[in-house]
Order: structure tokens, then sequence, then C-alpha cells
């Protein structure tokens, strides 16, 4: 057995290293830093801020990552969906896992404080270690809240992304952060629904396991119906015009009407597919953001 393992190591490839980083949710983060950025000014965002900024705020995100597949790396063998990771899979050593954690956070730090500005280094790094840390190492094996909780760290990006342009926190960057920590408990536990077997069998107090699917839906419901709500908040403080405000509405009645559907379970595969709508709910409600940014700046609005 252990010389398998050795060998598994051994064959351990740039594509294990990529897959520590979980590039697909890095990219998403940075999608929404990256409008954080736009949207902070009527203007353009200077080239370096831009490239230097996401560089640093996904590695660092890259690093909070790695740990997260360190820390997890024995449950991550008994659940379908992380089983094939190189860590749980043996071919990544976690000594190793955690240098490259350690390299690519301190890089990240690097290209913050040098490039861009102190305080977007410092949020970056309070994000890094409230996801690594305290909601991987803690709340997430603590309690049943721990999506609510732990959902501030990956709620940062785009204020982030808002910090890293104006130096400074204003009401429309935290309003941003708002959106996401709304979103979060309703996309991750309709994913949770669906692995309920799964979070059971390694032990992990997600809200399914511990109070029961009903319970779980109708809190989906209910974080859904106050994300709508806080959705039309840029609209409402006029960061927004009424092209976000249509598309706001739009995304969010289907969500929820996905909600809706979880709740009285009246569709096949409702949980996993509400959870793959929030992803493009998200993306979609962002990119609204950022369309009617600029189409008040051009006066079409």
């Amino acid at each position: 057995m252990r010389s398998l393992t050795n060998t598994a190591r051994l064959q351990a490839g740039w594509r294990d290293y990529l897959e520590l980083t979980k590039p697909k949710v890095v990219a998403l983060m940075i999608i929404t830093s990256a409008i954080g950025m736009l949207l902070a000014t009527e203007g353009a965002v200077p080239w370096t801020i831009l490239l230097a900024g996401n560089l640093g705020i996904a590695l660092c995100a890259g690093s909070a990552a790695a740990i997260n597949h360190v820390v997890d790396r024995r449950i991550d063998l008994h659940m379908a969906r992380t089983q094939r990771r190189p860590l749980a899979q043996g071919r990544v050593n976690p000594l190793n896992a955690v240098l490259f954690a350690m390299l690519l956070g301190v890089a990240g730090m690097v290209i913050l404080l040098q490039w861009v500005n102190a305080i977007t280094a410092w949020l970056t790094l309070g994000s890094l270690l409230g996801y690594a840390v305290i909601y991987t190492s803690f709340l997430k094996r603590a309690t049943p809240q721990n999506i609510v909780i732990g959902g501030l760290a990956g709620a940062a990006p785009p204020l982030l992304g808002w910090t890293a342009v104006t130096g400074q926190i204003d009401a429309e960057g935290l309003l941003l952060v708002l959106i996401i920590f709304a979103w979060t408990p309703p996309h991750f536990w309709a994913l949770a629904i669906h692995r309920k077997a799964e979070y059971a069998k390694v032990d992990i107090p997600m809200l399914p396991v511990t109070h029961g699917e009903r319970y779980t839906k109708l809190h989906i419901l209910l974080y859904t119906l106050i994300l709508l709500a806080v959705s039309l908040l840029p609209y409402v403080i006029q960061m927004s015009g009424p092209l976000y405000l249509v598309a706001a509405l739009v995304l969010g009645i289907r969500f929820l009407d996905w909600a809706w559907a979880l709740w009285r379970d009246s569709r096949p595969h409702v949980a996993i597919k509400t959870f793959k709508y929030s992803l493009w709910y998200l993306l979609w409600l962002f990119v609204a953001l950022l369309v009617d940014h600029y189409a008040s700046i051009a006066g079409w609005l």
C-alpha cells in the first residue's frame, strides 16, 4: 500500500497543484472582484490595479483553497464530489500542499502591498484566514450555521476590488458583500441537501444533517426572500438604475421560484438544480450591475 501511495505522489503534476487552488471557485471570485473594481469608478481602472489586484486576490484565494484541501483531505476521500482530489488520493504530500499554500499567500500579499494598497492587502489576508482557519478548521465542524457565519470570508472579493481602486471602504462596496453574504446560505444549503448522506457519513454538521431537509428547505426559502430584498438595495441607494432593477427582479423571482419548488419538492433533482441556478444567478446579477453602471455613464439611462 505504501509503495502505491508513493507512486501516486510521484505522479503529481501541475494540474494537481492547480486543482488545489479550486480554480473554478477562484474564477468566480475574480469576476466579482473585477466587477467591484469597475463599479468603483466612472473612469478606467488603471491596468496595474486591474492586473495586480486581481492576481494578488486570486493567489490568496488559491492559498486558502489549498489549506482547505489539506484540512479536509481525510473526509474528502469519503465523499463522491471530492474523493478524486490530489491530497485525498495521495498524489500530493500534505507538507508540499502547505508549502504551496504559503508560497501563494505570500506572493499574493507582496503583490497587493507593492502594487495595490495596504487596506486591500489586509482585507484579503483577513478573508484568507477567515476561510482557511476560522471556517475550514473550526466552524465547518462546530455548528450547522457554519455557512452563514463563514460566508463573510467568501463574500469579500467585490469589496476587495472596490478598495483596490478607491483605497477605502465605502457603503457601496459593503453592499456588494451583503449581496453575496445573503446568497451564500441558499446556494450551499441546496448542495448540502443533495449531498446530505455524504456529509452525515463524515460527521460534518450541515443543516440538513442536524435539523433535517424540511427545516433546511424552509431556511433556503427565507434566505432567498432576504436575498431578493437585499439585491434591490443598489437601486434604492441610487448605486444603480432601472436596468439593474429589472434584472435583479427577474433573476431574484426565478431564484425564489426554485426555492419554492425545493420547499414543495415539486421538480425532479430540484436541490442540485437550485444549486446550479444559484451560480448563474450571482454571475448575471453582477453582470447586470456592471452593464447598468456603464449604461448610466454613457447617458443611456
